[in-house]
């Protein structure tokens, strides 16, 4: 979809032209007050939409009304949800191209909502999706518009590879498309070299797949970077659950276990364009976990990448075995920072269903920096502990600890389990289990993969950049 900024909406030939109303306030188009108010008494309740065809009596063939409900419990992320609903309206009357001249101040968020609207992953339909072509938007800046094209194009990576089945997103095509990225330096390394590596714990979940597993590592800098970020992203291709296989109705979707690294790789397929002030490393241990010949199995001791020893209690807790390896690595290259985002725990399913991704971490300032730059930017994380009471149940008698502890406190548990792997960095782990993929419509999203954390990461990683 093309994007167009305008100075203003007078006068414009297009095919409909949307407008916003608040409650109780008029539009900036008389025709549309004179109907939508006058004659149907339209509320403009948020979210409700009115379309008027103006036979003649505008440059615009239609005028489309979006309600935003009470400007006093207006937001931005209102706005993005109603400017989603407004282009599948459009793309539900098969307009092509459509101005938007909306009464507030909040452009990001409204060109992010209509790329949101726009998208549909029909790759494999003979019949595609109707889409608009063109939308122009008045009232807002180009250094507005020009940055959420930039996150636009993220998230649609993302949720492109999340959503593609794991017999085309395998490791090896995760590690082709992070060798195409522009502005990066990037290497592969293949089964040896991460032998050579000691990474035994991410190899283990790899061995019963006929796909090779890939260790990826991007690299990002500038001139003078201020500091040195790593985002790992969680890179289980497919997840049968191993030996201790998964029941067929919960394997349905686990072709999104690989959503962090699609996250990841979206996020540094962009972040040239945004020119951050910071070296930031883009981390993926990409693997699958099957239940062929070769496959790990309950009880058998891997030591990871620092020498710490596991006892396998549960070969479907394997994205915790490939984070240890890929954390190691990255407190290994002096990071200032580490961010970890894995669809992990059913836990944090259950505790934050699909209304917040779960955050923790060992320094404070930083988890709230995360979670502020997250509402920013249109995405929730609620922190949840890492108290050493869950330690307990990590315990094993024969290893350094077990890979899986108890049910109850899952998601921290896990958390618990991964800070063994971080050394004197500040690190934080975000649990998008719950907000990674969406099984039926949710506000502005399809269903399908949303690409959780591509907005939050970019967020926090552009906070210091050159204009």
């Amino acid at each position: 979809m093309e994007i167009k900024v305008l100075e203003n909406a007078n006068n414009v030939p297009c095919e409909v032209i949307v407008v916003s109303m608040f409650e109780g306030e008029k539009t900036s188009q008389e025709l549309a007050n004179k109907f939508a108010l006058e004659k149907d008494n339209f509320e403009g309740k948020f979210g409700q939409t009115y379309l008027l065809h103006t036979l003649g009596q505008s440059c615009a063939e239609k005028i489309l009304v979006l309600g935003l409900g009470k400007r006093d419990e207006f937001c931005p992320d209102k706005l993005r949800e109603a400017a989603a609903k407004a282009v599948k309206k459009l793309i539900s009357i098969k307009a092509k191209n459509a101005v938007f001249d909306l009464d507030v101040e909040a452009g990001k968020q409204a060109v992010t909502g209509a790329l949101i609207g726009n998208y549909a992953f029909d790759k494999y339909k003979t019949e595609k999706a109707d889409r608009l072509d063109e939308v122009s938007f008045a009232r807002f800046s180009q250094n507005d518009i020009d940055e959420a094209k930039i996150f636009g194009e993220a998230l649609e990576f993302a949720r492109n590879i999340a959503n593609e089945p794991a017999q085309y997103a395998t490791p090896s095509k995760l590690a082709e498309l992070a060798q195409s990225f522009n502005g990066l330096e990037t290497r592969v390394f293949e089964r040896d070299e991460i032998e050579e590596m000691g990474m035994n714990a991410f190899l283990a979940v790899g061995r019963g797949s006929s796909q090779p597993p890939k260790f990826i590592h991007m690299k990002y800098t500038c001139a003078n970077p201020q500091k040195k970020i790593a985002v790992i992203g969680k890179g289980i291709c497919f997840d049968s659950g191993g030996l201790d296989i998964k029941p067929a109705s919960s394997m349905l979707t686990m072709k999104d276990d690989m959503a962090g690294a699609a996250c990841v790789l979206g996020v540094m397929s962009v972040l040239y364009k945004l020119n951050p002030q910071a070296e930031v490393h883009g981390i993926i241990a990409a693997c699958e976990n099957m239940p062929g010949d070769k496959a790990y199995k309950p009880g058998d001791i891997l030591t990871a990448k620092n020498g710490k020893t596991i006892e396998i209690d549960n070969t479907d807790a394997e994205g915790r075995l490939t984070l240890a390896d890929a954390l190691c690595y990255a407190n290994e290259l002096g990071a200032d920072e580490i961010i970890d985002i894995a669809t992990l725990t059913g836990a944090c399913c259950v505790a934050l269903g699909s209304a917040a991704a779960g955050i923790m971490g060992n320094d404070e300032e930083f988890i709230q920096r995360l979670i502020e730059t997250a509402g920013e930017n249109g995405e929730r994380l609620w922190q949840l502990p890492l108290y050493k009471e869950y330690k307990e149940s990590l315990k094993s008698s024969v290893a350094d600890m077990k890979n899986t502890g108890s049910r109850f406190g899952g998601a921290s548990t896990a958390g618990v389990f991964l800070q063994e792997f971080i050394k004197d960095v500040k690190w934080a782990h975000i649990d998008i289990a719950g907000t990674a993929f969406l099984e039926k419509p949710e506000k502005e999203f399809i269903a399908g993969s949303t690409g959780a954390g591509v907005r939050t990461l970019l967020g926090y990683i552009a906070l210091d950049r050159e204009e």
